[in-house]
């Protein structure tokens, strides 16, 4: 099968960036033609909702901004970023390896719901996004899973130790547990690909993370 968009997801913190800057090097080394892609896009003017609903700026609390305005923010983003930027290469078959795409959406704002509703919401925000927007679906999804108290360890080294520069998400640790919950019901629900970044309570090697995504067979067949 012909693979033209990969997502690393994961919670902020579970290294991301990293990974999908390896995994980009790795297939460009094998003479892969790709782009890399990165959400949301605070370079550009379509996230001005996304920075101020993440700054408190609609309320003081992720719940209080529903689910599905919240998604509607993240999705302008992409669509601005996909047919400014990227649609071309997508249309003419290059590769699109994402940090982050609709799949963030369905990790942190999903849990805002009752569980009865999550598969609505699912079907809600693929409708929404791949079939309205006309935006591409991912063709896989690896989502990084790091333990909550590693990840925010991780958030303190990258800010110094300084909590003012977490964003809203970042600082709310109960919202935080409850988006895993919400990103491991989507591996089950849509296959995407686990990838476990810590045993035993500690966190793996970024080698080693990044060898596990290169040895599952989607990244082998490419």
């Amino acid at each position: 099968m012909s693979r033209r968009l990969i997502v690393l997801e994961g919670l902020d913190g579970s290294g991301k960036a990293t990974q999908t800057g390896l995994l980009c090097q790795a297939l460009e080394q094998r003479n892969v033609s790709l782009r890399r892609v990165s959400f949301p896009d605070y370079q550009e003017e379509s996230s001005a909702l996304v920075k101020m609903y993440l700054n408190g700026e609609l309320g003081g609390h992720p719940g209080e901004v529903n689910a599905f305005a919240a998604s509607s923010f993240y999705a302008v983003d992409r669509f601005a970023s996909y047919v400014r930027h990227w649609r071309q290469d997508y249309q003419n078959g290059r590769l699109i390896v994402a940090d982050r795409y609709t799949t963030s959406n369905m990790v942190y704002q999903m849990t805002k719901l009752p569980k009865s509703q999550w598969d609505a919401y699912l079907d809600w925000v693929c409708d929404f996004e791949y079939n309205k927007m006309e935006l591409p679906a991912p063709d896989a999804v690896f989502y990084l899973d790091m333990p909550l108290s590693i990840s925010q360890r991780l958030l303190q080294e990258r800010y110094a130790g300084d909590e003012a520069k977490k964003d809203m998400h970042e600082k709310d640790t109960d919202f935080l547990a409850a988006c895993r919950e919400s990103a491991l019901y989507c591996v089950q629900k849509l296959g995407w690909t686990l990838i476990s970044c810590a045993r035993g309570g500690q966190i793996k090697s970024v080698e080693e993370i990044h060898a596990e995504i290169m040895a599952s067979e989607i990244i082998k067949g490419m």
